[in-house]
């Protein structure tokens, strides 16, 4: 009998919705006065404009952010290099969205294509109340505010997706059936019902095929969202508040599973304002409360399907931002297309490893230190070392 062939599928990740690389953004989305301004200043310690008006965020703002990271930490304290690179989360805050924005409402059809400029979105929803801070509905409603913005999604990737319907059906049911575009008329058609049904596009189940159709449109519904809820200090300090439950049913009951971050933008701006880590520190001791942005951050960069490796040593400790599933040679590929092109092998230390043993000779001593082939899956918190053939596969002259 012939020997079976290998199931070319077996051990890659799932396929993924929405654009691949490594320079994916994240966007800070809500209705007008939500706190989103002051979060992408708290963010990025930027100067962008927090006015007490909608639609002072006139183009959107995009900032780097470091990823905070223990590993990276310990690396450069052990190390103590001229170079010091962390990852970084690129965030975009838009301005902000009202009802009836995919009809062209306030300055809706403009940010809307900023939201589709962006892979990943926080959605920040303001559960405080502030006589001083006028609320564009009224009055403060978090779930009513969640579904306006869920809707407005949904109606603009409706009306995006009847422009490209319609001469797919010509093509498809009237024109005596086109195979090639029958499988991407088929696929839209299930987007049309689920989003009819007021489902997002993410929450469907989708094979390898049909992700490749979609990621020809890139539907806003299909990309994943981490809810932000925007709490007085006083109620962030103490964990109460009234709208708490009902927002994490809404979400419950119309995006299961997605993640939900309290924070208080009022916390987060007095600690930035304070000089050193030590007052900060004293500040949230006394308050007994944490700062949630390392968390926000961390999950924003995860939301992304982003990891990172490291290079280590004295001249720099940097770390590489690579999606998940990357293969030993494409993340060489990150450092310079010569090492892809060019790739031996990959020498790897887990960091825990690293961590663990004391040093790299300990951690070869101890068989820890292991060479990888074209084939390896790179993991997080991986730190490689990278041998090369400078002369594989390089045609041209250098530049």
């Amino acid at each position: 009998m012939p020997p079976k062939k290998k199931d070319e599928g077996a051990g890659k990740p799932p396929p993924l919705i929405g654009r691949m690389g490594t320079n994916l953004k994240i966007g800070i989305l809500g209705l007008p006065n939500v706190g989103k301004s002051s979060f992408f200043n708290v963010l990025t310690k930027s100067s962008a404009t927090a006015e007490n008006f909608p639609f002072c965020t006139i183009d959107p703002n995009e900032s780097r952010v470091p990823v905070p990271d223990k590993r990276w930490e310990y690396l450069v304290e052990y190390y103590q290099p001229v170079s010091k690179v962390p990852a970084f989360l690129n965030v975009v805050d838009i301005a902000g969205l009202v009802k009836g924005a995919h009809e062209g409402k306030g300055l809706g059809n403009a940010f809307l294509s900023h939201v589709s400029a962006c892979d990943a979105m926080f959605h920040v929803v303001r559960a405080f109340s502030d006589e001083e801070i006028v609320h564009v509905e009224g009055e403060v409603d978090p779930p009513r505010d969640l579904e306006i913005i869920h809707d407005e999604l949904r109606f603009k990737d409706l009306e995006y997706l009847k422009k490209h319907l319609e001469p797919l059906e010509r093509s498809v049911v009237r024109g005596g059936g086109d195979k090639k575009k029958k499988e991407e008329y088929d696929v839209l058609k299930k987007v049309e019902g689920m989003l009819e049904e007021k489902k997002w596009v993410r929450m469907g189940h989708w094979d390898a095929k049909e992700i490749d159709v979609l990621n020809q449109h890139l539907f806003l519904t299909a990309k994943p969202v981490i809810y932000l809820v925007n709490l007085s200090e006083k109620d962030y300090i103490r964990k109460k508040n009234k709208w708490l439950v009902k927002i994490k049913e809404w979400v419950d009951s119309n995006d299961p599973g997605a993640l939900i971050i309290p924070f208080s933008c009022a916390l987060e701006l007095a600690l930035v304002d304070m000089q050193t880590d030590e007052e900060r520190e004293a500040y949230l001791k006394e308050a007994g409360a944490t700062s949630a942005l390392e968390k926000i951050i961390v999950s924003g960069y995860k939301a992304l399907n982003l990891i990172y490796f490291f290079t280590s040593g004295k001249d720099e400790v940097k770390a590489w931002t690579i999606q998940v599933g990357t293969k030993a040679p494409q993340a060489a590929g990150r450092i310079h297309t010569d090492f892809e092109k060019g790739f031996i092998m990959a020498e790897v230390m887990a960091f825990d490893d690293f961590k663990e043993a004391g040093s790299e000779a300990a951690c070869k001593a101890a068989g820890k230190y292991k060479q990888k082939g074209r084939d390896y899956v790179v993991e997080d918190g991986d730190i490689i070392f990278f041998k090369f053939n400078a002369g594989a596969g390089l045609t041209g002259k250098k530049k």
